[in-house]
C-alpha cells in the first residue's frame, strides 16, 4: 500500500467516524458521551457543524479516532477467551468508564 492509498484511507475512516459519532450524539448522547469517550463540549461541537465542515474535518492526513485502550495490561485481559462474552463487554464498560474523557488542548 503506498502513500496516497494510506491517506485516502485515513480520510475514508475519519469520515467515517465522525459520521458514526454524529449519529449515536443524535440518538443517545449521553451513550455517545460515555461510548466516545469525549467531553460535552466537544459532543455539542460535534453535533453542531455543517456536511461541509465535517467532510473539510475529515479530508485531514491525521487519524481523528484514537485507540482508546492504550495500556498494554487491559488489552491483554480484553483479548483473552472468554467463556462468558457478556461478561468480557461488561468489563469492557467498567475499563472504558474508568478512562478519562477527551478534551481539546
Amino acid at each position: 500500500m503506498n502513500t496516497n492509498e494510506i491517506l485516502q484511507e485515513i480520510r475514508d475512516a475519519n469520515l467515517n467516524y465522525l459520521m458514526l459519532a454524529r449519529q449515536m450524539i443524535r440518538a443517545d448522547r449521553a451513550a455517545a458521551i460515555f461510548r466516545l469517550g469525549l467531553s460535552t463540549e466537544l459532543v455539542d461541537m460535534l453535533d453542531g457543524l455543517s456536511s461541509a465542515q465535517v467532510v473539510r474535518l475529515a479530508s485531514g492526513n491525521m487519524m481523528l479516532a484514537r485507540f482508546r485502550v492504550d495500556d498494554q495490561a487491559i488489552l491483554g485481559m480484553l483479548t483473552r477467551t472468554h467463556h462468558d462474552a457478556s461478561l468480557s463487554h461488561a468489563h469492557m464498560a467498567l475499563l472504558m468508564a474508568a478512562q478519562p474523557v477527551e478534551d481539546i488542548v
